[in-house]
């Protein structure tokens, strides 16, 4: 379950983004971008926000954004930080590149491997909790045993051109930037949203062995 919260954010996460992604190799020349989906997922531990964002860009891409949202900064990974917003209810959130973060990646894993469903989101309205549709909607085609990655696992990750690639243990999570790009993985995460998909977002496979 992800709780929303009727709250104004400073900035806005679309304006936090529009900053960090002219950084970001997979997002050169996209120019402007705007929302055409999201989607959840639940932290077991119920302390961090997991969210994937769809922004159809100014080009005519449309880019997979996955983040989180910590209630304080994370040592060692001022490297994915994306920034800070204001929440009027939950007060300062650190933003963090979601393939960075070994929270939103044990999430992945478990949704793609396990088919661990995405969050149902529930809007607090004075106090009721008011179910909301998501603006985008992942299935994935594993239906096995969930991996057991802790939160505090360690990870490797690379952008390799419209992809990021996470190694994770034994496994592999490879996260489509651009949508479209072609990818080819064991088990898939698929996205339709209002104006797109179904698609690819992400597959998941074994890593190979070090060199």
């Amino acid at each position: 379950m992800a709780l929303i919260h009727r709250a104004t954010l400073r900035p806005s996460k679309l304006e936090l983004l529009t900053t960090w992604l002219p950084g970001r190799p997979w997002a050169a020349g996209a120019g402007e971008v705007q929302a055409a989906g999201a989607y959840r997922y639940d932290d077991p531990a119920g302390e961090v926000g997991l969210e994937a964002h769809l922004l159809r860009a100014d080009s005519g891409a449309v880019l997979h954004v996955p983040l989180t949202y910590r209630g304080a900064p994370v040592a060692g990974a001022e490297h994915a930080l994306v920034g800070t917003m204001e929440h009027s209810v939950l007060g300062t959130r650190w933003v963090y590149d979601g393939c960075a973060d070994p929270v939103w990646v044990a999430a992945l894993a478990r949704a793609v491997l396990a088919g661990a469903p995405q969050a149902e989101e529930l809007v607090d309205v004075d106090g009721e909790l008011v179910p909301r549709e998501p603006s985008a909607r992942v299935i994935s085609s594993g239906r096995g045993a969930g991996p057991d990655l802790p939160q505090d696992t360690a990870l490797t990750m690379h952008d390799d051109g419209p992809t990021t690639i996470v190694r994770a243990r034994d496994l592999e999570l490879v996260v489509v930037r651009v949508v479209g790009a072609e990818v080819v993985g064991d088990h898939v995460l698929t996205g339709t949203w209002s104006t797109g998909g179904p698609a690819t977002l992400a597959v998941v496979r074994s890593a190979a062995p070090p060199a």
